[in-house]
């Protein structure tokens, strides 16, 4: 049998951080039948932002990749806590990744491909899903990235 996503993760040198707080008032996921339902994440890591500011401006895209990563770890550490396990997790189904940028950055998907590599590198084949990424001009706290994702479970689990 392969590898669990939890087991993937540890391989990838990264583990499920703590759920980050939310910011206002929302939780950070909510389970509806077979299916979680992210809010945005931000790159918050240890209660602070990796980095502020807009892509293509004073984030470099570079910096972005690694926020939307964290984007995607903070998402699955809220998913987590509704699965419990996440083998749990049949499949990554939608992921949609905002980029605050400058008006003249157009890199937004190669930004978002920091959460669907980490997605695809932790779930295997039930990691692809569909996507967009979007330029907005700002997001919450100045933050570069903000993602959200849905996830289908397996029933009953």
């Amino acid at each position: 049998m392969g590898a669990t996503p939890e087991e993937r993760l540890v391989e990838l040198g990264l583990e499920v951080p703590e759920v980050a707080a939310p910011v206002a008032a929302y939780v950070p996921a909510v389970r509806s039948g077979d299916q979680v339902f992210t809010s945005g994440q931000l790159p918050m890591r240890q209660g602070e932002l990796l980095v502020t500011g807009k892509v293509g401006g004073e984030v470099s895209a570079e910096e972005a990749y690694a926020c939307a990563q964290q984007c995607a770890l903070n998402a699955i550490a809220a998913i987590k806590a509704q699965v419990g396990d996440l083998a749990n997790v049949e499949r990554v189904v939608k992921v949609t990744a905002f980029i605050a940028s400058t008006p003249d950055f157009t890199g937004q998907p190669g930004v978002a491909n920091g959460a669907s590599e980490l997605f695809g590198n932790v779930f295997g084949d039930a990691g692809v899903h569909a996507r967009s990424a979007v330029g907005v001009p700002v997001l919450p706290l100045d933050a570069p990235v903000e993602v959200e994702v849905v996830v289908a479970v397996r029933p009953g689990a």
